[in-house]
């Protein structure tokens, strides 16, 4: 049995321990905000804060993130206020908004890190966070007007 701190919950685990959190997440939790896109680790779109830290939940096993807090989507802000759901909605940085969630909570590690990053900043820390629209412009944008605390 395994306990996940979950946006501020325990919640219990009796499964597979070497299942990825993504899984644990989205189906057992119901916490579906959280995006599977390509199951290597390299879009983005299942991107969560563990212990603060920006990971691909596609390859984090639910044994490695018990016991730490798990932030996804839904936790960033109860009410989507977090000052970058704030400026993504100010930019209209979403199209088709599948990559969001992940984009969203990669930025928000970043500014916790960095909170006055440079567009280079930005850009570096973005790079492994695939947008298939293409709003790779308007996703900076909303970042670093973020950062402006605006």
């Amino acid at each position: 049995m395994l306990t996940l701190h979950i946006n501020g919950q325990d919640h219990e685990y009796d499964g597979d321990p070497s299942v990825p959190l993504l899984w644990v997440l989205r189906d057992e939790i119901g916490l579906t905000g959280t995006k599977f896109g390509c199951g290597a680790g390299l879009c983005g779109a299942c991107t969560v804060h563990l212990a603060g830290q920006a990971v691909r939940s596609c390859q984090v096993a639910a044994a490695d993130a018990a016991g730490k807090p798990v932030v996804t989507i839904e936790g960033l802000d109860p009410h989507g206020e977090h000052i970058v759901q704030r400026a993504w909605r100010e930019t209209s940085a979403p199209q088709c908004g599948y990559c969001h969630a992940g984009q969203i909570m990669q930025a928000a590690a970043l500014l916790a890190q960095n909170p006055k990053p440079s567009k280079t900043d930005v850009l570096d820390a973005m790079s492994g966070n695939i947008c298939r629209c293409g709003c790779y412009q308007r996703i900076a944008e909303a970042i670093m007007l973020a950062a402006t605390g605006a």
